[in-house]
């Protein structure tokens, strides 16, 4: 597939188009422009980069890319040994951070949701103008251990979990990453229970006297799944070959 054909049918895919960021969404590293094969991962840390040189990628498809809009705009020390080994290999970098947070099909909210057996999948979590994030039901009602027990074994997290809200859980809000700012969000919405990845302090005071159920389950953890059932769209959809390759992180 041609790289600049791959970037736009990825930026329509996921309305790139009016979404206010904090860095550029879509190819950020030009490579080859003939892509066979696609390696994707969370961070485009060196040990990704050197991960999708090994395995033969024309193009490396992350959530967190190399360009943000609060770096210093000099190529020096690991950003440089970055952009210099994507280029050697002459790999496509291509990046998506909140058009992927928000994707109702594929986004990280959504995916986490669809591994936890949620429905009645919603746009939530207003920033910057637009949702990243889903509001959903349970299927039925659940208590806080039983759903932090399914977060521990679909999404491999090892949770924590202030329990303040109503005994059976039915509504669940989910905004991945750094997102405990938007608990309330939440509280406003009438939720019992809201699922990120970050964790500041204020949190658990605020859950325990507004009585709401706290999940934070890990940033990694939680953008895993995103980027995976995108690299797996475009895959299935152009005839490409892709893989995931997990570069574990406790944060």
């Amino acid at each position: 597939m041609n790289r600049d054909t791959l970037t736009s049918t990825l930026n329509e895919f996921l309305e790139v188009d009016g979404v206010v960021d904090y860095c550029p969404n879509g190819l950020q590293v030009e490579g080859t422009s003939e892509v066979k094969h696609i390696v994707c991962g969370v961070t485009a840390c060196q040990a990704l980069i050197d991960e999708a040189v090994k395995r033969n990628a024309q193009a490396l498809l992350v959530h967190h890319g190399i360009l943000w809009g609060n770096q210093m705009p000099v190529i020096t020390r690991s950003f440089r040994r970055r952009i210099q080994s994507l280029l050697d290999a002459n790999i496509n970098l291509l990046a998506y951070h909140l058009p992927l947070d928000r994707h109702l099909d594929v986004g990280n909210g959504a995916m986490v949701a669809k591994r936890l057996g949620l429905t009645n999948l919603q746009p939530f979590g207003a920033h910057k103008n637009i949702t990243v994030g889903v509001r959903a039901d349970a299927e039925s009602p659940m208590t806080i251990d039983g759903l932090t027990q399914r977060v521990r074994e679909v999404l491999s997290s090892d949770p924590t979990v202030f329990a303040h809200g109503a005994e059976s859980i039915r509504t669940i809000g989910i905004v991945t990453g750094a997102a405990d700012k938007d608990l309330p969000q939440a509280v406003e919405a009438g939720l019992d229970c809201y699922i990120t990845g970050e964790i500041s302090e204020y949190v658990m005071h605020y859950a325990r006297e507004e009585g709401i159920h706290f999940i934070a389950a890990g940033h990694h953890a939680t953008e895993r799944w995103g980027v995976q059932a995108l690299a797996e769209h475009v895959a299935n959809e152009h005839g490409l070959t892709w893989e995931f390759v997990d570069v574990p992180n406790p944060a």
